[in-house]
């Protein structure tokens, strides 16, 4: 008799403004996944994955994930371990964390996670609830976006946003530091589309990425400099009456010193100096800018890496404001939908539970936080989403920190990373295919739910039901973490009016 094959709408866990919906084929008399594909019924998704995620079984499946529980037994950063059992790793974690908090107090630990999965559940319940309940050092998690996003906020109130479904409805589209095609497919395919109705795609980017290859123009900027031709862009847009004045009056505020600022201090001439590019190149793409309907500005975080890298993401969010493109659906600008959706993540993280006082560390600071702070000193850190050893600036330091014999490090992880390599307890962690989770996004408008596919594969359990463990080992209030998955799922959509059912 033919085995009949079940299926699974499974959500990409990574750190990508696509955010993926997926079709997990199980064999039900073993319970393997066999088949991961695009989901064809998804409106963003469209049935096509990126290459990284059409080989996600590969990674499910890999050998070399981790499968138990492990206790280091030679010199950090060695990567030698044992296997131990889930009781006595918890017992171990959890007696550790309660010697260091009574020794140092609960700010001697830190956690330490950030976009390992972009899940509501996996990635800030739980464990933040965690964290905040035993009195622990707060992370402030600012590796990525936070530049970008504060100059958007300062301007606008929130993320430069628009649907981007719209934008094949754009007449002019840029592609500001964003290397779309690589990093934004699926928006990439819909500026295609819009490109074959007749737009123009123009590429910002100092580097002529694929993107900028496949774009109608490149502006080879130099690095840097974005707020400067933003600013000249204005010059050239007041100077010849490209201004949507009427827009300006009703929804601006500040925008006669913008004016005066960009006439007076950024004409082409100095821009072409400060930029790199020709004073032709600015006069034409800003006239173009300004006198195409819609246009659209796609923004990334790669501009905002950089010293005033938020100013230049303030000053980019201006234009479509001079230019009235605020009005069109399809014009303006988009960094992230990220603040669409109206998920309650106080409900499931509970910053109620913050002591007053608690100090804050900022996760780019992880070298010193190790080595120099001292009030009280740095005794245990607790890392899962995340990789410091390979990702967090000043390396060599961080290593230093992390070989610490005074250190104690818990590691929650699929692979043995740079990082799991300087642990004392490492954790066996579920992949997305085999955990249930919550899923906003930043590149479209979709919430999806994540069932599990499969069951977790040897010892490995969910980043919430090791929290769980470890809550009820040290002894904190079960109606804190006694929630199912599910149940933390409804905490956080109530301000929708769903339920994790209705996704």
């Amino acid at each position: 008799m033919a085995i009949t094959l079940r299926t699974v709408r499974a959500v990409c866990p990574h750190d990508c403004p696509d955010t993926c919906g997926m079709v997990v084929t199980v064999d039900p008399a073993t319970n393997r996944a066999v088949k991961l594909k695009g989901d064809a019924d998804h409106p963003f998704t469209a049935g096509y994955l990126c290459a990284k995620v059409n080989h996600y079984l590969d990674r499910v499946y890999h050998p070399d994930r981790l499968k138990y529980p492990m206790r280091r037994i030679g010199p950090k950063g060695t990567g030698t371990f044992e296997r131990i059992s889930w009781a006595e790793a918890i017992r171990t974690v959890a007696s550790k964390l309660k010697a260091i908090a009574a020794e140092f107090g609960p700010q001697a630990i830190l956690p330490y996670s950030y976009a390992g999965t972009m899940g509501k559940l996996q990635g800030s319940s739980l464990d933040r609830r965690f964290f905040h309940r035993i009195g622990a050092s707060l992370l402030d998690r600012t590796i990525c976006a936070t530049a970008g996003a504060a100059g958007c906020d300062v301007t606008l109130g929130t993320r430069a946003v628009m649907d981007p479904e719209q934008v094949v409805h754009s007449k002019f589209i840029v592609n500001w530091g964003s290397n779309s095609a690589v990093t934004n497919v699926h928006f990439w395919t819909l500026q295609h589309e819009a490109r074959k109705r007749g737009a123009t795609i123009v590429t910002i980017d100092p580097h002529r990425s694929v993107t900028a290859k496949k774009s109608d123009w490149h502006l080879a900027i130099r690095p840097g400099t974005d707020a400067a031709l933003a600013l000249g862009v204005m010059h050239v847009l007041f100077r010849d009456g490209l201004q949507d004045q009427d827009y300006l009056d009703r929804h601006t505020v500040g925008a006669k010193e913008l004016r005066e600022r960009a006439l007076n201090d950024y004409p082409p001439a100095k821009v072409a100096a400060i930029t790199g590019l020709s004073v032709d190149e600015i006069e034409r793409f800003a006239t173009a800018y300004g006198t195409t309907k819609p246009a659209m500005i796609r923004l990334n975080y790669g501009l905002q890496r950089h010293g005033g890298g938020g100013m230049a993401v303030r000053t980019i969010t201006c234009l479509p404001a001079i230019t009235g493109d605020w009005r069109h659906p399809a014009g303006g600008a988009l960094l992230s939908t990220s603040k669409m959706y109206p998920f309650d993540s106080a409900a499931l993280e509970r910053p109620d539970l913050i002591p007053p006082g608690t100090r804050t560390i900022n996760m780019t600071l992880l070298a010193e936080a190790l080595n120099d702070v001292n009030d009280p000193p740095v005794k245990a850190m607790v890392v899962y989403n995340s990789n410091p050893a390979a990702v967090a600036p000043n390396l060599n330091r961080v290593h230093a920190g992390l070989k610490r014999e005074d250190l104690f490090t818990v590691v929650l992880e699929q692979f043995q990373t740079d990082t799991a390599d300087f642990a004392d307890i490492v954790l066996p962690a579920t992949t997305q295919l085999e955990h249930f989770d919550v899923h906003n996004s930043y590149g479209h408008l979709y919430v999806q739910a994540n069932p599990p596919s499969i069951p977790p594969l040897a010892e490995a359990k969910p980043n919430t039901e090791i929290f769980r463990m470890l809550a009820k080992e040290m002894g904190l209030e079960p109606e804190l973490f006694s929630a199912t998955d599910e149940q933390l799922a409804d905490e956080s959509l109530h301000k929708f009016g769903l339920t994790h059912r209705d996704l």
